[in-house]
């Protein structure tokens, strides 16, 4: 009798957001880490894996009574109209997600009044009387120290007094085995500022938590005391473990992703909840900074709270997609810049990639293609970016795609196949927007399957170490077209530009608007390291230390100054303009600069030894 084959399981991977507060409409705010998350479930599925991608929205609590009661709605009606607009959100970001959880789902509700009746039965539980100040907008209580002149701190609103019967989890039990957690599994709270933070604060000691409310009832009743809901952070943390699975089968969750607003109760709260009833715990929990919006916070009463179908719109999905994933170190704040969108989109997709998929395709349709080795694709360092993928740095794995894609074209020009019609060249750089495309379709999903379906190649990791079969190639479509900048801000006569700067990383005073410089993050940096550009007779590639982390910048500033001018000078950066690659090196930031009028003079702004490296320039 045969033997039965074995079937090999492919392994899991389990993805979460943060489940969003249906009290507005969703945001670009919203929209960063939700695609953020479906890029990485993508580059998961890519590699194979079976993956589960959950999002939501976190549907009970005060903050959602109140909104609703404003709107004339039963908080019922009011968020289902809102998670579907959510819904809708996504579904233009081409984020795919697994299961869009509610926290008004009948499976959620019955298992967190099953895990109430598991953490009383631990002992973790007691009722008891609190008194505190509460702010709505978090839906959290908060001590006197943990005030901003004595509102909010991340609301910037007074907070209420609230007086009521609760009843408590045993929190202060847990701070021993949290602080043990921190330091011996390190990748728990990511990334290093954020564990920091928790091992602080929790340092500082712990207070019970209060887990019902009685002043409104809109909630999940508290299971055999009517008079109670639970509260909302102890019902919703719990929706990660109601969407693992039928069967729980994709628990422990790989990675929940989340802002730093919800730091403290992904990485206090819900570790402390899991271990009172022996649930294994999360294997990463990754807090991500803020994002502004064009220089301002994301904010309705500002009126640029703006919805992420007008931006694809505008831009469409993969130009969004793109941007977010190239623009921003996950983990540190941002801006979101239509201009730096705009010239990331025109310069990088339509010109580099778009340009290079063009060309090739179009040459390929006239001359065919012939099958030989390419050692072309051997300058892709594949490795290296699935490390940074598995780093969670996205921004770099681009980077490293694009060096590459720029290795291309400058293959094509010093080739010139349209002159040559050499359809060995052809096949190789056909052969290598295979290996781009794979590489960058869990980012720009769209532009991808267009260009497999002309090249005709399958979108799988397994196709990298594949040869590309030769096929009948027909030109491209235009898979990237350029965004014409807003003319209503090119001709305000009220608003004047920035001088651009001619060298490379310096940025010369000119006369400026307020209004601009305004808009400018400017600290202060002190050069660590200077190293020369293979290539370039005008450029440093600098390493400057800005206290909170360090930026790489490319100055051409190599007449001017020399490597021991440089070493350990203190330097003012600009911090928050859009990087620019420069023979293969991605600089994030310039340096600011009196420059002359024939630029034969550069002299960089130093502070004053006695300014502190980090500090803001106002």
């Amino acid at each position: 009798m045969a033997a039965k084959k074995s079937i090999k399981l492919k392994e899991k991977y389990y993805i979460t957001t943060a489940i969003d507060y249906p009290n507005s409409e969703p945001h670009i705010g919203h929209a960063y880490q939700k695609v953020i998350a479906d890029v990485l479930a993508r580059w998961n599925k890519l590699l194979g894996k079976d993956v589960l991608f959950l999002t939501g929205t976190d549907e009970h609590g005060k903050k959602i009574q109140e909104a609703a009661i404003k709107a004339g709605k039963t908080p019922r009606q009011f968020v289902d109209e809102l998670a579907e607009k959510f819904k809708q959100a996504w579904a233009a970001l081409d984020v795919n997600y697994s299961r869009f959880i509610r926290t008004t789902d009948k499976d959620h509700e019955k298992l967190i009044q099953d895990v109430i009746k598991q953490t009383e039965k631990a002992g973790d539980i007691y009722l008891g009387n609190y008194e505190g100040l509460y702010c709505v907008g978090c839906e959290a209580y908060y001590l006197e120290k943990d005030l901003v002149d004595g509102k909010c701190p991340l609301h910037n609103r007074p907070l209420e007094t609230l007086k009521e019967e609760s009843y408590f989890f045993r929190l202060s039990k847990y701070k021993d085995f949290l602080l043990s957690l921190y330091k011996n599994n390190p990748s728990f709270v990511m990334p290093d500022e954020r564990r920091n933070e928790m091992i602080s604060r929790v340092s500082e000691g712990l207070k019970d938590l209060s887990i019902s409310r009685t002043s409104f009832d809109w909630g999940i009743p508290y299971p055999g005391n009517k008079k109670h809901i639970v509260y909302v952070w102890m019902d919703a943390l719990y929706n990660y473990y109601t969407g693992s699975g039928k069967n729980k089968e994709y628990w422990p969750a790989d990675l929940h992703l989340l802002g730093k607003d919800n730091g403290w109760f992904h990485c206090v709260y819900w570790p402390a909840f899991l271990k009172s009833i022996g649930i294994e715990l999360p294997k990463t929990v990754f807090v991500h900074g803020f994002l502004t919006f064009n220089g301002q916070k994301i904010s309705k009463s500002l009126g640029n709270a703006i919805s992420p179908k007008v931006l694809v719109e505008k831009y469409g999905s993969d130009a969004i997609r793109y941007y977010l994933c190239r623009n921003f170190v996950l983990g540190q704040d941002g801006d979101f810049s239509e201009a730096a969108l705009t010239d990331r989109n025109n310069n990088e997709l339509a010109n580099k990639l778009g340009n290079l998929i063009s060309r090739v395709s179009a040459l390929a349709e006239t001359y065919s293609l012939s099958k030989t080795t390419n050692n072309l694709l051997k300058k892709l360092n594949t490795k290296k970016i699935e490390e940074y993928f598995k780093n969670y740095e996205i921004d770099k794995a681009v980077n490293e795609i694009f060096s590459f894609i720029d290795i291309c074209n400058e293959y094509v020009q010093a080739n010139k196949p349209w002159e040559t019609k050499d359809k060995k060249i052809l096949y190789e750089l056909a052969d290598s927007i295979k290996a781009i495309t794979i590489l960058l379709s869990p980012i720009i999903p769209k532009a991808a399957e267009s260009i497999s379906n002309t090249f005709s190649f399958k979108l799988t990791f397994d196709q990298l170490e594949s040869p590309l079969k030769v096929s009948k190639v027909k030109k491209s479509p235009i898979l990237f077209k350029k965004i014409e900048a807003d003319k209503k801000v090119e001709e305000s006569p009220k608003q004047e530009k920035i001088n651009k700067p001619s060298i490379p990383g310096v940025f010369s005073m000119g006369e400026v608007q307020y209004s601009d410089w305004e808009k400018i993050q400017l600290v202060v940096g002190q050069i660590k390291k200077v190293e020369d550009l293979e290539g370039a007779d005008k450029l440093y590639k600098l390493e400057v230390n800005l206290g909170d982390e360090t930026r790489t910048i490319c100055a051409g500033i190599k007449k001017h100054y020399s490597k021991e001018d440089l070493k350990g000078k203190k330097v003012i950066l600009f911090k928050n303009l859009a990087p620019r690659t420069l023979k293969g090196v991605e600089s994030k930031g310039m340096l600011l600069a009196a420059v002359n009028k024939d630029e034969s003079k550069v002299i960089l702004i130093s502070p004053s030894a006695d300014i502190e490296v980090g500090s803001i320039i106002r």
